[in-house]
């Protein structure tokens, strides 16, 4: 009996500190991901004025092309993109895809503690990395008549990302960092909907808009989270500063190492505590 209480302990252990590690380590690789990006943007080719300004206007035209919205699809963790751009010419996943791994850009929300990688599409490998930029929106570039939509997932137990987005409150801000381009955006609106309101998520012709989404209730994920923002300009020069910071890796849970060593030391002794008594009825 004394064996398995000690393993019983142990998994309990290890389920229980699972998720502060997975989500350390899920942490770190998003920051690494930013981090390269950044570095890459600073070497040539990709730190030439003169490419950045043609990336950015390819992107502008992306968005003045798009033809139709997106679709939340009923049921599914994540919102699904049925928009394509107007003009056949354009290649979404080749447009702002500044280095490989369909790494598009950076969001950071501090009120949320939210500074992750953006990339192209919602597919699930991708949420499982990042935020994903909802295609059939528009690109998040800036501009009047253009509302961007990004997404990422809630309540995995391996990564936070957009765990606390309904903690989100109006007039709190948020930046979205695109090759050497940082827009600041203030939370006018947040409400919880149902998926078939694409309505919800429709551009607005005088307004420059970005909105992220996540799933609610959690593990249910019938409706959707959303949080919409409106651009402030100029952008406010701290904004850009703190864009060229590298992300912030909160520190190592070493409490965790700490309590899993305290964990065995005290399952050994459960498990050998159950000797004595044996040998003392075999004898």
């Amino acid at each position: 009996m004394s064996a398995i209480a000690a393993l019983v302990i142990l998994a309990g252990t290890c389920v229980f500190l699972y998720p502060y590690a997975a989500s350390w380590f899920s942490q770190k690789e998003q920051s690494r991901v930013t981090e390269v990006a950044m570095e890459s943007m600073a070497q040539p080719p990709n730190n030439d004025e003169l490419k950045r300004a043609q990336l950015l206007e390819r992107a502008h035209a992306y968005n003045e092309a798009l033809a139709s919205g997106a679709v939340f699809r009923a049921n599914e963790s994540v919102a699904t993109g049925d928009g394509r751009s107007s003009d056949e010419s354009f290649v979404y996943e080749d447009i702002l895809s500044v280095t490989d791994g369909g790494f598009m850009g950076r969001l950071r929300y501090d009120a949320l503690n939210i500074d992750l990688p953006i990339y192209h599409g919602t597919a699930d490998e991708t949420l499982a990395r990042g935020v994903g930029h909802l295609e059939g929106t528009s690109l998040p570039v800036g501009g009047v008549g253009t509302r961007s939509v990004l997404t990422a997932h809630r309540g995995l137990p391996e990564a936070t990302l957009f765990n606390d987005l309904d903690k989100a409150k109006v007039g709190d801000t948020f930046t979205v960092s695109v090759l050497d381009q940082v827009l600041t955006y203030r939370v006018f609106e947040t409400q919880v909907i149902e998926p078939d309101q694409t309505k919800a998520i429709l551009a607005d012709p005088d307004r420059d808009m970005v909105t992220l989404v996540t799933c609610t209730p959690l593990g249910i994920n019938s409706h959707r989270i959303l949080v919409t923002a409106e651009r402030i300009t100029p952008t406010p020069i701290e904004d850009v500063v703190k864009a060229a910071d590298p992300p912030n890796l909160p520190g190592f849970p070493w409490w965790a190492v700490v309590l899993g060593g305290v964990v065995v030391v005290l399952s050994l002794y459960v498990w050998r505590s159950g000797y004595p008594g044996r040998r003392r009825v075999a004898g």
